[in-house]
């Protein structure tokens, strides 16, 4: 497999029981569907590979557009990781691959949230939104309109007589 990052050869490595792909010049990994989910935990995986790669700085050109995949050769999109916060990976949505560049898993694992963690990140991202805020706003003020209406008409169904 070549690196999309820097066109070189990628090697096969075992990071204790999940084979990924590893760059020798740029540090980028490559993890196949579901491979990253298995590793990206502080607690999984081992090994003197996985060792060497979560001791790389990190780097990331943000600049250089998006990567093909190294799979499939379509255009891999760029976005935030579920369960860690504020890291970018590229992702392609064909394969379910993801390369992660040097560091990144290291990032990931340190900012590994929980489910809990998850849920209020998300919270506090979408309470952001000024038009979410107000489309909630909106949802209440209809919520009360439709029951003032179905108290106002109710005497117009049958059930109301029987």
């Amino acid at each position: 497999m070549v690196c999309p990052v820097c066109q070189k050869q990628m090697f096969e490595q075992n990071f204790g029981g999940v084979k990924v792909d590893l760059c020798d010049n740029c540090k980028g990994i490559w993890f196949d569907w579901m491979e990253l989910v298995k590793l990206d935990e502080s607690n999984e995986g081992f090994g003197n590979a996985l060792k060497d790669a979560l001791a790389d700085s990190r780097t990331n050109d943000e600049s250089r557009g998006k990567l093909n995949c190294p799979k499939c050769g379509l255009p891999m999109h760029i976005h935030k990781y579920v369960s860690a916060k504020e890291i970018n990976v590229d992702e392609c949505y064909k394969c379910g691959g993801f390369f992660l560049d040097s560091g990144e898993l290291r990032y990931i694992r340190d900012n590994f949230m929980s489910n809990d963690e998850r849920i209020a990140y998300t919270k506090k991202i979408v309470d952001g939104i000024p038009e979410y805020a107000r489309q909630l706003e909106d949802l209440e003020k209809n919520k009360l309109r439709n029951q003032a209406i179905s108290n106002y008409t109710k005497f117009l169904r049958l059930s109301y007589y029987v």
